[in-house]
């Protein structure tokens, strides 16, 4: 189905589906290498290279293969003897994660221009503002956050696992002891690029999201971003 037709439900769904099947960082690097073979992966194999118990390795991959992402097909051993084997291929379906978001370049470009309008610091805090409630409405549409307190590192996960679902091509990840999350790609286009206060939008989503997932203050500071001519937009976070 094209995203852009997709209900707020349907993508909310879409959102909750990705973040339950790649969630785990362990998951998602076993779908990566899965993804990375045109023969796919066994269990077996999967164990070896990340060094898990074989049970613990068919249950990452069986939850992907139950989200969609990987097929599964029975293999014969050799001579005809001992036991089949599964192998684990990615499916057609993972392949709109790849995609950015399609949004509209006219509404794009008219934020952009109510923007210039403001002075900067005051469209900054409305843009972060925004962000942060959408973020906590993109947590909400993961399941019931009132009981279940994360440790930041894993609500980061989830957040730049959500966040790549909108487009943004994110990860977490742990360096020099401080966790940050990057971002690869920008879903807004070339609109941050003349307004980098629209990049406060992504900062509040963040703050949102550790928020409701996290349950606790979290320090959000902007390292690096493309309207600062970097490659890619990095955001620490302190607990």
């Amino acid at each position: 189905m094209d995203r852009a037709t997709l209900s707020p439900t349907e993508f909310s769904s879409v959102v909750t589906a990705i973040t339950s099947a790649f969630g785990d960082p362990t998951r998602r690097e076993i779908y990566l290498a899965a993804r990375s073979t045109e023969d796919g992966v066994t269990a077996t194999e999967v164990a070896k290279r990340f060094d898990l118990h074989p049970n613990v390795a068919r249950h990452h991959l069986d939850k992907l293969a139950g989200g969609g992402y990987l097929e599964v097909t029975v293999a014969k051993p050799a001579g005809g003897a001992g036991r089949p084997s599964k192998r684990y291929r990615a499916t057609a379906k993972a392949d709109h994660l790849d995609l950015p978001v399609r949004h509209d370049d006219v509404l794009v470009t008219l934020l952009g221009r109510a923007i210039q309008m403001l002075p900067r610091e005051q469209a900054e805090l409305m843009a972060e503002e925004v962000g942060e409630e959408y973020g906590r409405r993109m947590a909400a549409s993961l399941g019931d956050t009132s009981d279940t307190q994360r440790s930041v590192r894993s609500a980061l996960h989830t957040v730049a696992d959500a966040l790549t679902a909108h487009g943004f091509a994110a990860h977490a990840e742990k360096r020099n002891n401080e966790l940050r999350i990057v971002s690869e790609h920008c879903p807004f286009g070339d609109a941050v690029m003349t307004n980098p206060v629209i990049c406060a939008v992504d900062r509040g989503m963040v703050r949102g999201m550790v928020a409701a997932l996290y349950g606790g203050d979290a320090h959000l500071a902007l390292e690096s971003s493309k309207p600062m001519g970097d490659a890619v937009c990095i955001t620490s976070v302190e607990s």
